[in-house]
């Protein structure tokens, strides 16, 4: 059913946003040197590593690290990065994820690859084996925010109280942030 939904869905996203994708794409393209799509190394589930398509909102030259470890993160952003941050516009392209398969809509946000923190309390408590998210439980309680124990609390919620609702309620509340751009360290 999750999967069904989350293709489902991600098809439908595709189609009303096709124009938005294109028009962020261009801006990307003309407002920096480089890529258009920036292809992370995640940790998915089991810890298998997959690459996930963001827009390219930092320079070609930024350190492959989380951008809450960077000194001076601003420093990094390319013209229209803060802004394609804000507004959580950079995640596009992971409705592409959401098709292969290596993501769904709600779960986990995937680690990066390096996070190792991160990556060994979620291994502890099994959370390692869920398919990580666009969105999840942590991100709608405090997204870039949260210290990681806490954030891995609630992945854990998540992990126990799973449910289609749940997943709607996720969906619903990650909207209402993402318009209101709240919990978003650009």
């Amino acid at each position: 059913m999750k999967r069904l939904f989350d293709v489902s869905l991600s098809f439908l996203l595709l189609g009303i946003f096709s124009l938005p994708i294109f028009l962020v794409a261009l801006m990307v393209k003309f407002t920096s040197r480089g890529p258009v799509l920036y292809w992370s190394d995640r940790v998915g589930r089991n810890n298998s590593i997959f690459k996930m398509p963001k827009f390219r909102t930092m320079r070609i030259d930024a350190p492959a690290v989380a951008t809450h470890l960077l000194d001076n993160p601003k420093e990094f952003l390319i013209h229209c990065g803060s802004f394609l941050r804000r507004f959580s516009l950079d995640e596009l392209p992971q409705l592409w994820s959401v098709l292969k398969g290596d993501m769904s809509f709600v779960g986990p946000r995937p680690a990066l690859y390096n996070q190792d923190d991160l990556i060994q309390l979620r291994t502890k408590k099994g959370i390692h084996k869920l398919i990580p998210g666009i969105t999840g439980w942590a991100q709608v309680n405090g997204r870039d925010e949260l210290p990681i124990p806490v954030k891995v609390e609630y992945d854990e919620y998540y992990m126990n109280n799973r449910s289609f609702s749940l997943d709607l309620k996720i969906l619903w509340m990650t909207f209402l942030k993402v318009i209101r751009a709240e919990g978003v360290k650009h």
